[in-house]
């Protein structure tokens, strides 16, 4: 009889998973693995009993521990559920002889998408989320993509949550699908030649874009011609096209190199022009106006700079913005008459108009408060007159502002409403410097309700991977804990890259321990600042941040009342041991190559969670994984959860959730994420003792 089989079976305790003697031997070291059978050697089929069955007892043990929280689960999910808009459209924009919009009705966990002609006419239903959804336990949307006349879209889907969509082509006029049908993609769709032609890139079996295609309308797709193919296996490739939309533009990076091609847009299949040969450790993109190519690289500072070139000499670059340690340059859009940089000086968001005739001339764009996000939004026209942003803070709602350029004016088109009533003055924000043991000030992001007292509870989150910046920005659910005494707290620790690039790579390879100590160390200040006590603060992270949960746990698992890691990446050395999985080459500049080099092999093993775990007392934790994740597998969560049920010297929840039907984002729609939300906040209410 099968773990699920009986539902009346009384639990005794939780699943202990079956020790299985299992080492490999790297560089002379000898590692231990009992639990690596619970990878099924199928994979990415799943069809192992004993795998099964066990994530099977994993579900059903938290099914029983949770079910005392059912009412709070469903509280909260309500509660959730009423600061969401439920009919709810986005504001306008024009693309063309077209509006677009998209559109959620009453209950949808799907959007719809839609347009009207500019010259007036009906609204036109281009896409239907709920219809192509419907019967499906998972449900994406990929990319979307209208021809210039409007006349085709072009979208793609995928309905288990593995990240590999199959495009479609619909006919905008008639609302019939096209005989075409490409499975298998992983990019965007972008129209070529005179809208003939589509350019995409299929996922390989190692769920990698090594390649760009050319899709010609109504012909077989197994004629469709490799535009161009990537050989090192730790580079992906990705298209789009330049903002005056002539050129079409074929990138290839990993996460510390880049190298694009240029073909016109309207021949594909002339010639290629590289821009620049690869140049390890040189990051750079393009875009063209006048047969001048802008260059966004950090060839000679970190912090980037913009160049220029001539088109008939793409590798000969010019500084027009020189790269400096105070502002990081982290994009940059041309338009037909000016051009727009975006970056961070210290820490927060900057938004700057600039003119190609005037480099004197330089226009930012001023926000009232102390700590926001900000950024330029869907601006699709080469020639724009007003700019779309988008604007938030941790205590104000998203908004929604025209920007324009001419007159120099914001203009607020629409503030997130939040149905259920949202008090702003309620609340506030700080921005924090804590000082790290090695002496860096690391900004921690808080915000709470102005009543608060003492020190209360406090959830603390952090990423720390990958040089992305988690920006303090807003969210509804958050309140659901802030509401209830808790202060919330971003950590913008190193391995992000908040506060430059130079942030970035103080947390990767060698250093990467800065980034664990880091986290703890703002933990550490927040208890002394007087806004929480040990064992009060919650904490939380996925993928590379689930790697940061499992990490802190292991060092100082006294400082923590309740830990939540989704999809954790918590086998680090095995995973970068095995270069058939999907991301792993890919991952070595990030973390170092283990097979090659025995220093990042014992660095890796040294942080790994999974390898570190000891016989101690750990907090009150609860896991997830997706069975059919492809950025982090399955087994990683399953394996750590087994070695921590195998070692733990205390008996606080361990818990384990594995979705069975969704990916590395656990479940689509709007509203099924709320419930996983929900459960998360209740286990943490729960660990923590807090009422209401």
């Amino acid at each position: 009889m099968g773990p699920m089989a009986d539902s009346t079976q009384t639990l005794i305790g939780p699943p202990q998973a079956a020790k299985q003697p299992h080492s490999f031997t790297h560089h002379g070291i000898t590692v231990t693995d009992d639990y690596a059978w619970l990878r099924d050697a199928g994979y990415p089929q799943v069809t192992d009993k004993a795998v099964l069955d066990h994530l099977a007892a994993e579900n059903q043990w938290f099914e029983h521990r949770m079910a005392g929280q059912k009412d709070k689960i469903d509280a909260l999910f309500v509660e959730m559920r009423g600061r969401i808009k439920e009919a709810d459209k986005s504001v306008p924009q024009k693309d063309g002889d077209y509006l677009y919009w998209i559109e959620f009705e009453d209950g949808a966990e799907y959007k719809k998408w839609w347009r009207k002609p500019v010259a007036g006419g009906p609204d036109e239903l281009m896409l239907d989320e709920v219809e192509l959804a419907e019967g499906k336990e998972y449900f994406r949307l990929g990319a979307i993509s209208t021809t210039t006349d409007g006349k085709l879209l072009a979208y793609s889907v995928d309905d288990n949550g593995s990240e590999r969509f199959t495009a479609r082509i619909k006919d905008l006029t008639t609302g019939e699908l096209l005989p075409d049908e490409i499975p298998g993609t992983l990019s965007g769709l972008i129209w070529v030649a005179g809208d003939k032609g589509l350019v995409y890139s299929l996922a390989n079996e190692q769920w990698r874009t090594d390649n760009a295609r050319l899709h010609w309308l109504g012909q077989p797709v197994a004629d469709d011609i490799e535009l161009y193919h990537e050989d090192d296996e730790g580079f992906r490739v990705g298209s789009s096209l330049s903002s005056n939309e002539k050129w079409l533009l074929i990138g290839s990076s990993d996460h510390e190199t880049s190298e694009i091609r240029m073909v016109p847009a309207a021949d594909p299949l002339g010639e290629q022009i590289l821009v620049k040969p690869r140049s390890k450790g040189v990051e750079y993109d393009v875009d063209e106006r006048d047969d001048v190519l802008y260059i966004h690289t950090n060839d000679t500072h970190e912090n980037f700079r913009l160049a220029t070139a001539p088109l008939s000499n793409p590798g000969e670059w010019t500084t027009l913005i020189e790269g400096t340690d105070a502002f990081y340059l982290t994009g940059f859009d041309l338009f037909r008459d000016f051009y727009v940089i975006e970056g961070r000086r210290a820490g927060l968001d900057q938004i700057e108009v600039r003119y190609y005739d005037d480099p004197a001339r330089i226009e930012p764009i001023a926000f009232p408060e102390a700590s926001y996000s900000a950024g330029l939004a869907n601006n699709p026209e080469w020639h724009m007159e007003k700019l779309r942003l988008t604007y938030e803070s941790m205590v104000s709602p998203s908004s929604v502002y025209d920007y324009e350029v001419a007159g120099r004016g914001l203009e607020l088109l629409k503030v997130q409403e939040i149905p259920s009533g949202y008090d702003a003055s309620l609340y506030a924000t700080e921005r924090l410097e804590i000082t790290a043991r090695d002496g860096t000030a690391i900004p921690v992001s808080v915000v709470y309700r102005r009543d608060r007292v003492g020190a209360g509870p406090l959830h603390l989150y952090g990423y720390g991977a990958y040089g992305m910046s988690i920006d303090p920005g807003f969210s509804t659910t958050r309140l659901s804990l802030v509401d209830r005494g808790f202060a919330y707290a971003i950590a913008h620790i190193r391995g992000g890259d908040d506060l430059g690039r130079a942030w970035y790579k103080a947390g990767k390879l060698e250093r990467r321990n800065n980034t664990f100590n880091d986290f703890v160390d703002v933990a550490k200040g927040l208890v002394e600042r007087g806004f929480t006590q040990s064992g009060r603060i919650s904490i939380s992270g996925g993928s590379a941040g689930g790697e940061l949960m499992g990490a802190v746990i292991n060092s100082d698992p006294e400082l923590f009342g309740a830990v939540v890691a989704h999809v954790p990446f918590v086998d680090v050395l095995c995973t970068m041991l095995d270069d058939s999985l999907p991301l792993t080459p890919g991952e070595w500049p990030e973390w170092g190559n283990p097979i090659e080099d025995q220093a990042a092999f014992e660095l890796i093993r040294s942080y790994s969670p999974y390898d570190q775990v000891t016989a101690q007392a750990y907090p009150p934790l609860l896991v997830t994984a997706g069975l059919n994740d492809p950025r982090v597998t399955y087994w990683e969560p399953a394996k750590w959860v087994a070695k921590l049920r195998e070692l733990k010297t205390d008996d606080n929840e361990l818990l384990l959730k594995t979705n069975m039907g969704a990916g590395h984002g656990g479940k689509s729609g709007r509203f099924e994420s709320l419930k996983e939300t929900a459960e998360e906040f209740a286990f943490i209410l729960w660990q923590l003792g807090v009422e209401g």
